[in-house]
C-alpha cells in the first residue's frame, strides 16, 4: 500500500467545496474595507527573525515558543510571520510611506505560529490586518470598530460577537501600573501558576489575561490600570467610548483586557464570541504609537487590528442562510464530433459575450446519461446540450436543472444570439 504524505500538523487544506464560504467572506471584507477608502498592502510571508524580535517583544509566547525560524544558505534568521503589523510597518518605512503622510492600509493571508492546533486555532492560520498610520484622534480608533461592526452586519454574525474595550495608557503610565501590579503578586506569589511566576518579571500585564480559572480570584483583585491613566489618556478614551456611544454600537468596559504584544497602548479592543469554544476571540486590536519608533521610523502614531478569517468562518457555518455563489452556472453537454467541435466554439462565444457567466463544459466523452449526471451534480443552474441535431439546426437547446417550475424545467433550443441573450439577461449585470 502507497505510503501517502499528508500535510503538516495543524496546516489544512481548503477543498473545493469549501472554498465558496471563503470566498463569500473574502468578497464581503473587500467591499466593506473599499466602503471606507482602504487600500490593500502584500508582504512577504518570511521576514529577518530580528523585526518580530525588536516588535512584538523577545519575551513574549510568540518569540519564545511559537515561532517558525531557520537560518537560510547564507546564514541569515529568517522567520514564518507569526502576525502581520510588524511585516506591514517595516514596508511603509522601507518605502518611506509613514513620514508627514496618513495611510488606511490592509493585508490578508496566512500566519505562522507553532502552537498545540485545536478547533479555532492552527499552526497556519489566515488573517486580515487592518493597519493605520499618522493619525493621533479617537476618530480613527472608532473607525475601526465601525468596520468590524459593518462587517459583522454584512456576514450575518453581529449577533454572535460582543465588543470589550479597554485603554492601556501611555508607556509611562503603564510602567508605573506595572510595579503597582508586581508588587501586588509578590504579595499573592503563592496564589500564582508556573505560567504567571514566568510573567511576573518579564510581562506582567499577561497575568491579567490568564484563563486558568484557579487564577481568577487573585487576578480579580488586581490593580486596574484605569486608575493610573493621566488626562491625556482618559480624555481619549472617553472621546473614542464617545464616538461608540453616538453610534449606538455596544461595547463592554474589561478592565483586565491587555494584548499579547508589547507594542500596545491607549485604546486596546477585542471581538469575542461564545460560539467557539475556548478560542473565543474573533478579532483584536488597538493602537501602538510607539512601534514605529522601534523599528527605527520617526515617531508617528498607529492603530490597527487583525481578525482571524477561521474563527469568523467558523461562526458564519453556523448560518443557515449564506448566500454561497454558484460554483458553475451554466453546464454544456456535447454528444457526438460535430458537437465537440463546435460546443468549444460556442463556450468562448459565450463567455466573450457575458464574461459574468460561469460556463463549464464536459470533456473527456461519454453518454448522453454520463454526461448529464456530471452537469446536475456541477450545481449548474442550466444545461446547454449539444448533438448533431442541435449542430445541424445551428441550434443549442437549454434545460433548467434547478427550477421546481416546470415551464422554466421544459427544454428549449434557442439559436447562438439568442443564448447569448439568455445568458446575458441572467448574468451580465454586475
Amino acid at each position: 500500500m502507497a505510503n501517502h504524505i499528508q500535510a503538516i500538523r495543524g496546516m489544512h487544506d481548503v477543498l473545493p467545496e469549501q472554498a465558496p464560504l471563503w470566498q463569500y467572506a473574502e468578497n464581503i471584507i473587500r467591499e466593506v474595507l473599499g466602503a471606507y477608502g482602504y487600500s490593500e498592502i502584500r508582504t512577504p510571508i518570511v521576514e529577518k527573525t530580528e523585526l518580530f524580535k525588536r516588535s512584538i517583544g523577545e519575551v513574549t509566547d510568540i518569540v519564545e515558543k511559537e515561532m517558525y525560524t531557520f537560518d537560510d544558505r547564507n546564514g541569515d534568521s529568517l522567520t514564518l510571520r507569526p502576525e502581520g503589523t510588524a511585516g506591514c510597518l517595516r514596508a511603509c518605512l522601507e518605502h518611506g510611506l509613514i513620514a508627514n503622510q496618513t495611510h488606511r492600509l490592509w493585508y490578508y493571508g496566512p500566519m505562522y505560529r507553532h502552537e498545540r492546533p485545536q478547533k479555532g486555532r492552527y499552526r497556519q492560520f489566515f488573517q486580515l490586518g487592518v493597519e493605520t498610520y499618522g493619525m493621533a484622534g479617537p476618530d480613527i480608533d472608532a473607525e475601526l470598530i465601525l468596520i468590524m461592526h459593518r462587517m459583522w452586519q454584512r456576514l450575518g454574525i453581529r449577533d454572535k460577537v460582543r465588543l470589550e474595550i479597554n485603554s492601556l495608557g501611555t508607556i509611562g503610565e503603564r510602567s508605573a501600573y506595572r510595579e503597582s501590579l508586581v508588587a501586588y503578586f509578590k504579595t499573592h506569589i503563592d496564589q500564582l501558576d508556573a505560567d504567571s511566576l514566568r510573567r511576573l518579571e518579564t510581562n506582567p500585564l499577561r497575568i491579567l489575561d490568564t484563563k486558568n480559572p484557579e487564577m481568577k480570584a487573585v487576578v480579580g483583585g488586581a490593580p486596574v490600570l484605569m486608575d493610573y491613566l493621566g488626562e491625556a489618556s482618559q480624555a481619549h478614551f472617553d472621546g473614542f467610548r464617545q464616538i461608540l456611544d453616538d453610534l449606538g454600537v455596544a461595547y463592554e468596559i474589561n478592565v483586565r483586557l491587555v494584548r499579547g504584544l508589547d507594542y500596545y497602548c491607549n485604546t486596546v479592543f477585542e471581538w469575542v464570541t461564545d460560539e467557539l469554544g475556548s478560542q473565543g476571540t474573533v478579532c483584536a486590536g488597538g493602537r501602538y504609537d510607539g512601534l514605529i519608533e522601534q523599528l527605527g521610523g520617526k515617531a508617528s502614531h498607529a492603530v490597527g487590528f487583525a481578525m482571524g478569517i477561521e474563527r469568523v468562518l467558523a461562526l458564519v457555518e453556523t448560518l443557515t442562510d449564506v448566500p454561497l455563489a454558484r460554483p458553475v452556472d451554466a453546464y454544456l453537454i456535447r454528444v457526438g464530433e460535430p458537437a465537440e467541435r463546435a460546443g468549444i466554439r460556442i463556450a468562448e462565444l459565450l463567455r466573450s459575450e457575458v464574461p459574468q457567466l460561469k460556463l463549464q463544459v464536459h470533456c473527456g466523452g461519454g453518454s448522453f446519461k454520463s454526461q448529464f449526471k456530471k452537469a446536475d451534480k456541477s450545481g449548474a443552474e442550466f444545461a446547454l446540450i449539444l448533438g448533431d441535431d442541435e449542430v445541424s439546426r445551428g441550434e443549442i437547446a437549454i434545460k433548467s436543472l434547478r427550477s421546481g417550475n416546470e415551464a422554466e424545467s421544459a427544454q428549449s433550443s434557442l439559436g447562438e444570439q439568442q443564448a447569448v441573450e439568455f445568458f446575458r439577461q441572467r448574468y451580465g449585470k454586475n
